[in-house]
């Protein structure tokens, strides 16, 4: 998992239409903020998507773009942003999920996907990481809140 203070990784991925997104074409423009769903099968995760989606215009006025990553594919990711109206950009890995590329895996018996969240700043550095094995406790609403209000007040 990535490290707060720490330079964020220029993570590769890709948009529902096929389009490449670097986190580091951000910089300089936006922060990001990036939440890595479980799965779009996973009811937990849809209710924080839906709290991003409520908090959208708090997350504008503080320059900060939502980002979600899910690990399905391209297909099966754009066919779930469109049913659910998601208003976000939502990406999957090109050759690995984007859960792998940042450490939000873990071998336990198999492979686990895990969920959780990172908000880069404009500068590209992570301000926020926090990821959970359980989906009830990835989304940590406080943390996103407290990270976006210090680098907004030049923290």
């Amino acid at each position: 998992m990535l490290e707060t203070g720490s330079p964020a990784p220029d993570v590769v991925l890709e948009d529902t239409d096929g389009k490449t997104v670097r986190l580091a074409d951000y910089q300089g423009r936006h922060a990001v903020l990036v939440y890595f769903m479980r799965a779009t099968s996973c009811p937990v995760c849809a209710r924080h998507v839906q709290d991003l989606i409520r908090r959208r215009d708090e997350f504008a006025a503080g320059n900060v773009q939502v980002l979600v990553a899910v690990p399905e594919d391209r297909q099966a990711a754009a066919a779930w942003k469109a049913k659910r109206q998601i208003p976000f950009p939502v990406l999957t890995g090109r050759r690995t999920t984007p859960h792998e590329v940042i450490g939000l895996s873990r071998k336990v018996f198999g492979s686990l996907q895990q969920s959780g969240s990172v908000l880069i700043d404009s500068q590209g550095i992570v301000r926020h990481a926090h990821g959970a094995t359980m989906p009830t406790s990835a989304y940590d609403r406080k943390g996103i809140t407290a990270a976006v209000q210090a680098f907004r007040a030049g923290g």
